[in-house]
């Protein structure tokens, strides 16, 4: 059965003065879920938030939360991110050697796992643990900036997962989640490809909170030309 094409807004893009009120204005605008970018300045350049900020914006929002872990030693900070409201943890095996591990722990807290693949990152990596999953994450920029043009040979890797998940036939769902660059022009490019969940910053947040709810509708109808 196709999956449905679901929006999640990056909330990087909101206003971090108001978060809150931010978060629950782009979930009555008809957001599906949100996505929270973790990165901790080692793993990308950039430092954004943790735990404590993941708890804080929780009770303003009943969405599912899509936490992405741009971090070094993953393992070790899991738990905190599942505690703090997360429901599912996002990971990179660029940085963890010891990725099927994480994996289990992320599953015996009671999440959903995902894992993410940098451009440079060939789709070969998840074979062996492609069953453990319930997501996968294609960046489609260079993690650790927001704003970046969207990377097209990434279009293939996404056609290779989608063929990956098909073929595996164990019964369960996968979402495969693209990020980086999703607009009005490459959100029909991405799912045409194979991609059922779309990460977007400013296509959504652009224009002001009056506009959140018309880009959220745009973008799913850009999606599914």
């Amino acid at each position: 059965m196709k999956q449905p094409v679901l929006i999640g807004p990056s909330i990087l893009a909101a206003n971090f003065a108001n978060l809150g009120e931010e978060i629950q204005l782009i979930t009555k605008a008809g957001a599906d879920f949100l996505h929270l970018d973790v990165m901790d300045g080692h793993f990308v350049p950039v430092i954004t938030i943790g735990p404590q900020m993941i708890k804080a914006v929780r009770p303003h929002s009943t969405l599912p939360f899509d936490t992405h872990l741009m971090i070094m030693n993953t393992v070790n900070h899991v738990e905190m991110f599942a505690h703090a409201g997360s429901d599912t943890i996002i990971i990179h095996p660029e940085e963890d050697a010891h990725i099927h591990r994480s994996i289990q722990k992320i599953k015996e807290l009671g999440k959903k796992v995902g894992v993410a693949l940098n451009p440079g990152t060939h789709p070969i990596v998840i074979d062996n643990i492609l069953g453990d999953l319930d997501l996968i994450l294609v960046m489609t920029v260079n993690p650790g900036f927001g704003g970046q043009k969207f990377i097209t040979s990434q279009l293939d890797k996404i056609v290779a997962i989608r063929q990956r998940i098909d073929q595996l036939n164990i019964g369960k769902t996968i979402d495969l989640e693209v990020d980086g660059g999703i607009n009005f022009d490459t959100a029909s490019l991405v799912v045409k490809a194979g991609a059922n969940r779309l990460v977007a910053g400013t296509a959504v947040f652009g224009g002001g909170s009056s506009f959140y709810a018309p880009n959220i509708k745009k973008l799913k109808e850009a999606a599914l030309k």
